[in-house]
């Protein structure tokens, strides 16, 4: 099986919306957690699809499930204190429901500008390698800063990839390691890959298109709102 697993557990404290979280602000009367999980509802590979939610919007979100006729959405888990802790919330329910031997997809909530080449290619990666990770080249000079403020260095940026999402992995590998982590007390992990490599695993890459932003800032959700208008646009006019 194919399991999306899509972190929506954010309080969206630098998009300065007030009490709405991110991953509920609405574009054209949609909200950003709908475009993001319409992406893999769409998607023929996918069999599942679990949401990590913040557990006051849980009843908010299985309302907006029904409106806009998602069906492979049919577990909700609510989210822990970090982000580490909303994703094991997450794998767990994934591990003890579903086979083992099954992918899982890992992907932000608030990223709804993924596209289904990215999504299959996460796949094909995890069955020939073990895992995915998305990335785009860096494409701004990479320098490493003292902690006086002093640049130490510039960093080769051909060299250099930015780590964004789905990051994809064999089920039974990510909740073993999210398990040693708790066992280690390691509470810092700033993403599965980070987890995955930590714990000796070997990480491959998947090339993704860059318009899959993190939609964290009020900057973000305008250039979401460009490229979403551009894309209705597109076909709109048949281009």
């Amino acid at each position: 099986m194919n399991i999306a697993l899509i972190f929506a557990g954010g309080t969206g404290q630098r998009m300065n919306a007030g009490a709405v979280p991110k991953q509920f602000l609405k574009l054209h009367g949609k909200p950003i957690i709908i475009y993001t999980i319409e992406q893999f509802e769409n998607h023929t590979q996918i069999d599942e699809i679990v949401v990590v939610c913040l557990e006051k919007w849980i009843p908010y979100l299985k309302k907006l499930l029904e409106n806009f006729c998602i069906r492979k959405v049919n577990v909700i888990v609510p989210g822990g204190k970090t982000g580490q802790e909303s994703i094991y919330n997450g794998i767990k329910v994934i591990f003890e429901k579903f086979p083992s031997d099954s992918i899982v997809l890992v992907h932000d909530g608030v990223r709804p500008l993924i596209d289904e080449a990215t999504i299959t290619a996460n796949i094909d990666s995890v069955k020939k390698y073990g895992n995915a990770i998305t990335v785009t080249p860096a494409i701004e000079t990479i320098a490493i800063n003292s902690e006086e403020g002093k640049i130490e260095r510039f960093v080769d940026r051909s060299m250099c990839l930015i780590a964004k999402a789905p990051q994809s992995f064999w089920v039974r590998d990510l909740f073993r390691c999210h398990q040693k982590a708790i066992e280690e007390n390691k509470k810092s992990f700033i993403d599965s890959a980070s987890l995955m490599q930590y714990y000796g695993y070997s990480l491959f890459t998947v090339l993704g298109k860059s318009e899959n932003i993190k939609i964290t800032t009020p900057t973000d959700f305008y250039i979401f709102r460009a490229i979403a208008d551009a894309k209705e646009n597109e076909q709109i006019m048949g281009i």
